[in-house]
C-alpha cells in the first residue's frame, strides 16, 4: 500500500502516550448499547411499526438491518479501532474526505443539542410526578382550557353517542376535545406560542432542567474516556440495565389492563400489502440509521478506545441485535397501554397512537393516570426515560469532545485545558439549547429533528462507504481487519460494502428527495412558514458543507488533477497507534522499534528468547545507494514473526 510520506499530520499523536482504553470489553459493549438504545426505541419504532403495516414492518426492518445496518456498524467499529483516532483525525487515511469527519461530528452534535432538550423535559416530568396527584390528572389548572376533558367525561360522551358539544357560544366536535395530559404538555410545560415566529420568552423551569442536564453531562465526561469509564461502573451499567427491568415490570402491568390484548395485536398484526409501498422501506432505513447511530462518528470515537485485538466483529452483531430487540420489546409495553386507553375511550387504537414526543409526553402520561398509584408509575417511567436519554447523550457528546480535542494540540497536551474546553462547550451548548426552551421552542425542536436525521446521515453513509471501500480500497481495509482479528471479512461483507450498501443508500436518498414534503405539526394542522423551512435546510447545509469545502481545499492545495491521482494515498501517520501493532505493514522505522527493545534487554513481541540485530544490505543503483534494513535473529538469521524487510 503506497502512502504519502510528505504528509505527517497527526504524527505527533503516534509519539504521545496512548489515548486510553476501556476498562474491559463489557464497558465498551454496554456503552455502545447505551448509545444506540435511546428514547427513539420507546417512541419512534412502535409508531413506525403500527403505521407501516404492523408486524409486516418487521420484514423490511430486519432486511435493512442485515444489508445496511450491520455492515455499516461493523465498518465503523473496525475503522475506529484500527487507527485509534476520532472521526476527524482518522481521515489521514484519505485527506480528501476529512470533511466527512467534520460532517459526522457536526451532525452528531446537533442531535446532542436537541436530545438534551428532551432529557430536560423528562427531568421536569420526573420532579412534577413527585406529588400525591399528578398535575395532568384532572382539568381546572391555570394551563387548562374549556376544551379540557378527562377520560371519564370522554367515556360518557362516547357511550351516550354525543358527537358535538356546546362550549360557550361555540360548538365543537368530540374529536377536538383535549385531554389534561395534552394541555399540560403543550400549555403547562412548553407554554407554546401560536407559531415559530412568536418567540415569546424563555420557559425558566425548563431552562433550569436543561442546565441540570448539561451539568450532569459535564461532570460525567469531565476527564473524557477515563471519567466515562468510571461513570460506566456506576451510571452506564445502571442506565443500560435498569430500562429493561422497568420495561418488564410495566409490560407485566400492561398485559393485566383491559384492552391490552387488542393493542398488542394491533401492533404485530401484519398487513403484507404494505410491503409494496416504497415509503415503508425508506422508513425502515431511516429508523435503522436513527436507532443504531451509524454515520454520526460516535461509533468511530468509541471504538478508537478499544484494544487493537478486540473482537469488533462480534460486537457489531451483538449491539444491533440488542438494540432491535429493545425496540420490538418496548412496542409491546407501549401498545398494551394504548389498547387499554382505546378500550376506555371506546375508540380504535389508531385514534390514540401518536408519534414522537406526543407518544411519551401526552399519551403515556394519560395512561399512567388510569393505573393504581399513578405518581409511583410516573416517577419510574420518567426515571427510565432519563437513564435512556443520558446513556445516549454521554456517548454523543464524548464523540464531539474527543474528535475536536484530537485536532487541537494545545488542548490535547494539557489535562487542565481539556477540562476547561469541556466546561466551556457544555455551557455554550446550554445557551444554544435555550432556543428550544422558549415559547416557540417546540417548533424549533421539530424543525431540527425533521431535517438533521434524514439527508445528512444518508449522504454521510454513502460517501463514507465510497471513501473507505472504493478509494482507500476494500483490499486495504480487509488487510487492516486481518491485522486486528486474524482473518479478513467474508463474502457477505464484501458484497454489501461494494454493492448493496451504496446502491440502496442512493435509492433511498433519491426516493426521499422525490417524496419531500414541507414539515408540519399536529397532523398538518400547523404548517411551517418558508423561513422556518429554510432554517431546516441551513442545518442540512451546515452538516454537509464541510465535505465539498475540504475536497476543494485539498484540490487547490495539491494542484488540480494531482489530488485525484493521489486520492488513495494515506498519510504517513495512518495505521495502528501502537508501534507493536504496526509490525509488518505500516512502520518504516520498525527496525528502530526493535532496537529499543534490544537496548532494554527485552524480548521482541512474537520472537521471545532470541537475540536479534539490525541487518543492512547496500546496493549501488543508477539513482545512488539503496539500503535494505531488516530485523533478524543473531542466531538463526530469520526475522521475527510478522516482520518484513524494510
Amino acid at each position: 500500500m503506497e502512502r504519502d510520506p510528505a504528509s505527517t499530520d497527526n504524527q505527533s499523536q503516534k509519539d504521545e502516550p496512548a489515548r486510553g482504553n476501556w476498562g474491559g470489553q463489557l464497558e465498551f459493549i454496554l456503552t455502545c448499547v447505551g448509545y444506540a438504545v435511546g428514547l427513539g426505541n420507546v417512541w419512534r419504532f412502535p409508531y413506525l411499526c403500527y403505521k407501516n403495516g404492523g408486524g409486516a414492518f418487521l420484514v423490511p426492518y430486519f432486511v435493512v438491518l442485515a444489508i445496511i445496518g450491520l455492515p455499516l456498524f461493523f465498518m465503523e467499529l473496525a475503522f475506529g479501532q484500527f487507527a485509534s483516532l476520532g472521526p476527524i483525525a482518522i481521515w489521514t487515511v484519505n485527506p480528501l474526505f476529512k470533511g466527512l469527519g467534520y460532517s459526522m461530528v457536526i451532525t452528531n452534535t446537533v442531535i446532542g443539542l436537541y436530545y438534551n432538550v428532551i432529557i430536560a423535559w423528562t427531568i421536569y416530568y420526573f420532579f412534577a410526578s413527585m406529588t400525591s396527584e399528578l398535575p395532568w390528572q384532572e382539568c381546572g389548572h391555570e394551563w387548562n382550557t374549556a376544551l379540557c376533558t378527562t377520560t371519564e367525561q370522554f367515556r360518557n360522551y362516547t357511550m351516550n353517542n354525543i358527537t358535538d358539544l356546546s362550549i360557550g357560544n361555540d360548538t365543537v366536535l368530540r374529536e377536538d376535545l383535549k385531554t389534561p395530559a395534552e394541555e399540560y404538555f403543550y400549555n403547562g410545560v412548553l407554554r407554546m406560542s401560536d407559531g415559530i415566529g412568536d418567540t415569546g420568552g424563555i420557559v425558566w423551569p425548563l431552562a433550569a432542567c436543561l442546565f441540570l442536564a448539561w451539568s450532569i453531562v459535564f461532570l460525567v465526561l469531565i476527564k473524557g474516556i477515563s471519567s466515562l469509564g468510571k461513570a460506566i461502573k456506576t451510571v452506564v451499567y445502571f442506565s443500560s440495565i435498569f430500562p429493561y427491568v422497568l420495561l418488564t415490570v410495566m409490560l407485566i402491568r400492561g398485559v393485566t389492563l383491559d384492552g391490552s390484548t387488542e393493542g398488542m395485536l394491533y401492533y404485530i398484526s401484519p398487513d403484507f400489502n404494505r410491503l409494496t409501498d416504497a415509503r415503508v422501506w425508506s422508513d425502515a432505513a431511516t429508523q435503522i440509521f436513527y436507532s443504531l447511530s451509524t454515520c454520526t462518528g460516535g461509533l468511530i470515537a468509541m471504538a478508537s478506545y478499544n484494544k487493537f485485538k478486540n473482537n469488533c466483529y462480534r460486537d457489531s452483531f451483538l449491539v444491533p441485535i440488542i438494540n432491535c430487540f429493545t425496540s420490538f420489546y418496548a412496542g409491546f409495553v407501549i401498545f398494551s397501554v394504548l389498547g387499554f386507553m382505546a378500550k376506555e375511550k371506546h375508540v380504535s387504537v389508531a385514534n390514540v397512537a401518536a408519534s414522537g414526543p406526543g407518544l411519551v409526553f401526552v399519551v403515556y402520561p394519560e395512561a399512567l393516570t388510569q393505573m393504581p398509584l399513578p405518581p409511583v408509575w410516573s416517577v419510574l417511567f420518567f426515571f427510565m426515560l432519563m437513564t435512556l436519554g443520558f446513556s445516549s447523550e454521554f456517548s454523543i457528546m464524548e464523540c464531539f469532545f474527543s474528535s475536536v480535542i484530537d485536532e487541537l494540540d494545545f488542548v490535547r497536551k494539557s489535562a487542565q485545558r481539556k477540562v476547561i474546553f469541556r466546561a466551556v462547550f457544555c455551557f455554550v451548548f446550554f445557551l444554544i439549547g435555550l432556543s428550544m426552551i422558549t415559547n416557540s421552542g417546540f417548533y424549533v425542536f421539530n424543525i431540527v429533528d425533521a431535517f438533521v436525521g434524514g439527508f445528512p446521515l444518508l449522504f454521510v453513509g454513502l460517501l463514507e462507504t465510497i471513501a473507505i471501500q472504493f478509494i482507500y480500497g476494500f483490499s486495504n481495509f480487509s488487510n487492516d481487519i486481518e491485522m486486528m482479528l486474524g482473518r479478513k471479512p467474508g463474502t457477505f461483507m464484501k458484497v454489501t460494502w461494494l454493492f448493496l450498501v451504496p446502491f440502496l443508500l442512493l435509492v433511498i436518498i433519491v426516493f426521499l428527495a422525490l417524496q419531500y414534503e414541507r414539515p408540519s405539526l399536529f397532523s398538518g394542522v400547523y404548517s411551517y412558514p418558508a423561513f422556518a423551512e429554510g432554517f431546516g435546510w441551513l442545518i442540512v447545509a451546515a452538516c454537509l458543507l464541510p465535505i465539498p469545502i475540504f475536497f476543494l481545499f485539498n484540490y487547490m492545495r495539491l494542484g488540480g488533477c494531482k489530488v485525484l491521482r493521489e486520492a488513495n494515498r494515506p498519510r504517513e501517520s495512518w495505521g495502528p497507534a501502537a508501534k507493536e501493532d504496526r509490525i509488518g505493514r505500516y512502520d518504516p522505522n520498525i527496525a528502530d522499534f526493535y532496537t529499543e527493545y534490544a537496548t532494554k534487554g527485552e524480548d521482541l513481541p512474537g520472537y521471545e528468547n532470541h537475540a536479534y540485530v539490525i541487518s543492512e544490505h547496500v546496493e549501488e543503483t543508477s539513482q545512488g545507494h539503496c539500503t535494505e534494513r531488516s530485523v533478524v535473529c543473531n542466531t538463526c538469521g530469520k526475522p521475527p514473526t510478522g516482520t518484513t524487510e524494510l
